[in-house]
């Protein structure tokens, strides 16, 4: 490996790219099953030198940089290859990496590093700490120890058991299993100096989501986005790796600005010559909410989008209509569940799964391997069970691969004898708290759940295949009687096409703003 590397290394190579070479050959190594457990996605020169890039100048000639995950340190390679460029007289790093086995690679790397300063007069000095970042810095969220002027960072990305020890320093952020990245996010505000810049790349899963209520509300109380880089393709940005991940790059800083960039790129190969627009924060995050979700509009319809549903002031509790999960657990429900139709001394009711729901159609029964038809009702498995009245069943989770995130059916109670159905828990449902849905409510809302238009709005803030009872509860809907008009005029022309559903939802949200169309 030695002579190899010293074919690579000389004093004229970059540090980003000796890095990405000790990279490269440390993956060689090792198996996909290490890389997964520890969360290593490196980092592509194409990503690490735009995030340098982003780095704006020093407000100091000695600086302080803070790598909380370094891997090879190709991060601070390529921040450092573009902080020199300000006449700097000093650096130093602090750098965690927790894999024994990576560690020699990467003191190579900042070794290389060093000597590629010194070559330009500007003193280097670093610390590599093998010991976990989060247990080490999680006093930081009480003590607010701001250390660095710069914190770039490709964290771990995987979740944490409930019994972690980290999960347990954090516990004002968890909500739910958190994921790792959250946390290093979180801490990194606390070292950050009141004028350094945060940078990171990291999956957008956290823009909106119960889960990272808690985080988000921590996270934009502390920092203002300045820029975020959007990739429209989720294959491209770790390609290597073969990951299919929704990323993001963020920068932010403590200071009061309230202009953000936000810049897009289909994947790699046009990341240097990105569209970028700027928007004014509030256009992005309401941060007077309580959710705090963030919207990442790509396209001019996108934004367009996002404006008429800020138009809109009614949620679907406003109408007397809630949503919910469906409460059978197949796994903890097996002794109620029947593949066939038993006798008339056993009561059997309707099971529908996420597989009978397609868009503006519930199909019963729909033969699935390992997927029964029927749940008993007894006296324990009755609360389980939902009275059969009129509903809409919403999708809790699509495929990578689906066109659309929203995937919802109306369902009409005359579909079924039965005084009760069992709605399984991969599957959202809508009712209506007194009463019952009429069926153009239930048409409408799934005509305009499906439609091309809250899909687009849904993906401008979702970043994962989830679909949470909880951001559907805090979407903006059109009035009631739009949602009625859409569903009366559906069923009156007896054509639930995704087509149809396009131009008659259009047409009708048409009268709140102009331009939807791209």
């Amino acid at each position: 490996m030695q002579t190899t590397l010293e074919i690579e290394k000389n004093k004229d190579t970059l540090p980003s790219k000796f890095a990405d070479v000790l990279g490269v050959k440390y993956t060689s190594t090792v198996s996909k099953e290490h890389k997964k457990g520890k969360g290593q996605f490196f980092t592509p020169t194409t990503i690490s030198n735009f995030m340098g890039n982003i780095a704006t100048e020093p407000n100091s000639r000695d600086i302080s940089i803070l790598d909380p995950g370094c891997g090879t340190a190709i991060l601070t390679c390529s921040l450092i290859e573009k902080l020199i460029e300000f006449d700097l007289n000093s650096i130093q790093l602090v750098a965690y990496e927790t894999d024994i086995t990576l560690v020699p690679y990467t003191e190579q790397s900042l070794q290389h590093l060093k000597q590629w300063c010194k070559e330009r007069e500007v003193k280097f000095s670093y610390t590599l700490l093998t010991s976990d970042f989060i247990e080490d810095m999680a006093k930081s969220m009480e003590n607010h120890i701001e250390t660095f002027d710069y914190i770039i960072s490709n964290p771990p990305y995987f979740k944490l058991a409930k019994d972690d020890k980290r999960v347990k320093l954090l516990q004002n952020l968890v909500k739910g299993q958190p994921n790792i990245y959250s946390f290093f996010l979180a801490v990194s505000v606390n070292l950050l100096k009141n004028d350094g810049e945060l940078i990171y790349i990291v999956p957008r899963s956290f823009a909106s989501g119960q889960y990272f209520n808690s985080f988000r509300d921590y996270f934009f109380s502390n920092i203002n986005l300045n820029f975020i880089h959007l990739f429209k393709s989720r294959s491209e940005t770790f390609d290597r790796d073969s990951v299919l991940q929704e990323t993001l790059i963020l920068k932010g800083s403590k200071d009061n600005l309230t202009d953000v960039i936000v810049s897009t790129s289909e994947g790699l190969k046009d990341i240097q010559e990105p569209l970028q627009k700027t928007f004014d924060v509030s256009d992005l995050i309401n941060l007077n909410s309580k959710a705090k979700i963030l919207h990442l509009p790509t396209t001019e319809y996108e934004e367009n989008v996002i404006h008429l549903f800020k138009s809109w002031n009614n949620n679907l509790i406003d109408f007397g209509i809630q949503i919910s999960t469906g409460p059978v657990v197949s796994f903890r429900s097996r002794e109620f569940l029947f593949d066939n139709y038993q006798n008339s001394t056993v009561f059997l009711a309707p099971l529908y799964w996420l597989h009978n729901v397609t868009k503006m159609k519930a199909e019963w029964p729909n033969f699935v391997t390992n997927k029964s038809q029927y749940i008993n009702k007894t006296e324990v498995s009755k609360k389980m069970l939902t009275v059969n009245k009129n509903y809409v069943f919403l999708r809790r989770f699509s495929s990578k691969d689906d066109k659309s995130r929203l995937i919802a059916s109306p369902y009409f109670s005359r579909f079924n004898d039965s005084d009760y159905i069992g709605i399984e828990n991969k599957l959202n449902y809508i009712y209506r708290l007194d009463g019952e849905l009429q069926e153009n409510e239930a048409v409408g809302i799934s005509a305009i759940l499906n439609s091309k238009v809250f899909d687009t709005y849904f993906r401008t803030f979702n970043g994962n295949v989830n679909v949470s009872a909880t951001e559907i509860r805090l979407m903006p809907f059109p009035t009631i009687e739009v949602i009625r008009e859409v569903g009366s005029t559906l069923i009156e022309e007896n054509d639930f096409s995704q087509e149809k559903i396009n131009s008659i939802v259009d047409q009708w949200l048409e009268q709140n703003i102009l331009a939807l169309n791209e």
